[in-house]
């Protein structure tokens, strides 16, 4: 789910993986990362890439609310996650520019229940140097896309707050709705958060029956 946090900058440059700020560094008020000209890589992650990963996402449990965490993860544990989703026949996708990771996303079943199968949810993680730069678009496109070609019909966002308006808008421009808003679910950061819901058809949608994963 887009806790983009959902989903769901850095002063000065990054080292070769984005590692967090500093401790004397304000992650609210960031400085610009520069990009290269050409757009982001997207891949599937690889092991090298889970200190940047956990350090994206930690910043985003630490300092932001699209993630209702409130203990940022280590890279044993983003490890373990990525492991999970893989062996659940699932991606995660990594968006690289430079040899910097500018982000992270994936996406995993919205419940486990039978009658949820085809229907996924999606989390989008962005490095603050990059946010507001194209790579979420990417990741998110790309992770639509491959659901698509796995059959799947309906993608579902859980977004962490209702001021989030970048990870809302990032899922409106690429077609999801508002499907509703659960009030003050979350306490975090010393105030009550919204968890907003989006959706989006897949392929098909529901405009005609699904075809079971695996059936020939």
């Amino acid at each position: 789910m887009l806790r983009m946090t959902s989903m769901r900058l850095i002063a000065g440059p990054l080292s070769r993986k984005y590692r967090g700020p500093a401790a004397n560094e304000k992650a609210q008020t960031p400085m610009p990362m520069p990009l290269p000209l050409d757009p982001p890589t997207i891949r599937d992650a690889r092991p090298e890439d889970f200190a940047a990963v956990a350090a994206i996402y930690g910043d985003a449990v630490a300092h932001g609310t699209a993630s209702f965490e409130t203990e940022p993860p280590d890279e044993a544990e983003m490890r373990r996650r990525h492991a999970a989703v893989r062996a659940a026949g699932f991606p995660w996708i990594v968006a690289e520019a430079a040899g910097e990771i500018l982000g992270y996303g994936y996406f995993g079943f919205y419940r486990t229940r039978p009658a949820y199968r085809f229907t996924v949810e999606n989390s989008v993680y962005v490095a603050p140097a990059a946010k507001r730069r194209g790579a979420g678009r990417l990741i998110l496109a790309e992770l639509i896309a491959r659901a698509e070609r796995a059959g799947f019909r309906r993608m579902i966002a859980v977004i962490g707050d209702s001021a989030n308006a970048a990870s809302i808008g990032l899922h409106g421009a690429l077609g999801f709705v508002p499907a509703g808003v659960l009030p003050a679910v979350g306490w975090k950061h010393g105030r009550w958060l919204d968890s907003v819901l989006m959706q989006r058809p897949l392929g098909d949608g529901d405009r005609s029956p699904p075809v079971e994963r695996g059936a020939s």
